[in-house]
């Protein structure tokens, strides 16, 4: 593992147009879980200008039953969409929450899917569908996420806050930051790039205006990254094309599940290609990825290792994971292939094993708990009752039990 580089993170804002629609998705994920916890969603999104569009295959007592819309759930469907876009704060010519033009083409979950993954009289819950997941830590930052990345989250949110606020009126909802940092010995030891791009109200690309935007920027990176990374030979990239006052759906169409090195661990970690957005849990390209990044989190978290990747693999159906694989890329005070079996033994005791049913019941994912995971990443976020869960660390000490 190399000791000295460069490395590189990005981050969208919510107002970016696939995170506008992963939102909407998760926003119809926890309307159904919260009519029926054991709701099948798989729920994608295509938002352009002036137009959002669901596609996808539901089940869920109470909406959708026996091929039939209940009374009054399409009309809810609309307004989850609706309050998801006025949330973010769209109210542009071009994409406007009250005057957009809505399509629901949800339909009914396939029969043929759901014999494999339902349980019956002797048959377990069976996973929804085949693939790898993968869970990561590092010891970079205090939440246990590649400083890179958390930077690049950490400066939108700042931004989005200052917008929502009033307190940086001439912002859009539209953003990207992309934060470079160079590593000494394994540390970042200085930030050599930044790169913030932000949707403006008109004017903000000339005069003394741009240069309010930039000085804005400025010191948002500032009150961001610390200080002793940043320095006069760190470069800053603020709006690089000039102008972006077309943005979100209308200047680029979104779709759900694009953002997934955003939304997972910034390419610091290899990833299953599995989007999170629109699914319930019982998807494994979900759930088992929370339960990967809760495993490694806690792994680093208990000084076993500096930096934790973690895979798990699953065929449709199938209900027990193919295959459990630890890489703490040397940084490890124990072997490798002695963490797996702790992990394997502390899943078991601890959340009834790592198939859908014990990861979904022992982290307590089927409540409507989505909506907020889908924009400024899934992970490295504060556990705040039932949300988050995947990132508390109560494993360590039946971690270091187990290995004892």
């Amino acid at each position: 593992m190399r000791s000295n580089y460069l490395f590189t993170s990005e981050s969208v804002s919510e107002g970016h147009p696939d995170k506008v629609s992963d939102q909407i998705s998760d926003s119809i994920v926890d309307l159904f879980l919260s009519k029926d916890p054991e709701a099948r969603i798989a729920c994608e999104t295509l938002t352009t200008t002036q137009l959002v569009v669901l596609a996808g295959e539901i089940r869920c007592k109470g909406v959708y039953e026996d091929g039939a819309w209940a009374p009054g759930a399409q009309e809810e469907i609309e307004v989850a969409v609706r309050n998801t876009v006025r949330e973010i704060g769209y109210e542009q010519d071009g994409f406007h929450w009250e005057t957009l033009r809505f399509e629901n083409n949800l339909h009914g979950q396939s029969a043929h899917i759901a014999q494999g993954v339902d349980a019956a009289r002797n048959k377990d819950e069976g996973a929804g569908d085949q693939g790898m997941m993968f869970g990561f830590a590092c010891d970079e930052t205090p939440d246990l996420m590649p400083a890179t990345l958390y930077y690049s989250h950490k400066i939108l949110e700042s931004m989005a806050a200052d917008r929502h606020s009033g307190a940086a009126p001439f912002l859009e909802p539209d953003a990207k930051s992309q934060v470079t940092l160079r590593f000494e010995n394994g540390v970042p030891a200085a930030a050599t790039a930044i790169v913030v791009s932000t949707q403006h109200a008109p004017g903000y690309d000339t005069g003394d205006k741009e240069a309010e935007l930039h000085a804005y920027v400025k010191k948002v990176v500032a009150d961001i990254i610390p200080a002793a990374l940043l320095s006069d030979a760190t470069v800053y990239h603020i709006n690089p094309t000039g102008s972006f006052e077309i943005g979100g759906p209308d200047g680029d169409a979104g779709l759900t599940g694009r953002k997934i090195i955003v939304d997972t661990y910034g390419g610091a970690s290899p990833h299953g290609g599995g989007a999170f957005s629109g699914k319930d849990p019982t998807k494994v390209d979900r759930s088992a990825a929370y339960v990967t990044r809760y495993l490694a989190k806690n792994i680093v978290a208990a000084g076993l290792a500096k930096r934790c990747t973690i895979q798990v693999a699953y065929a449709i159906g199938v209900s027990e994971p193919l295959s459990l694989y630890v890489d703490t890329h040397g940084t490890g005070s124990v072997a490798d292939d002695l963490l797996e079996t702790a992990v394997a033994t502390v899943a078991k005791a601890k959340l009834g094993g790592l198939t859908p049913r014990g990861i979904r019941v022992g982290l307590g994912l089927n409540k409507p708990i989505y909506k907020r995971t889908a924009a400024y990443g899934h992970f490295g976020r504060t556990p705040d009752g039932d949300y988050f869960p995947w990132e508390r660390t109560d494993l360590v000490d039946a971690l270091k039990a187990a290995l004892a």
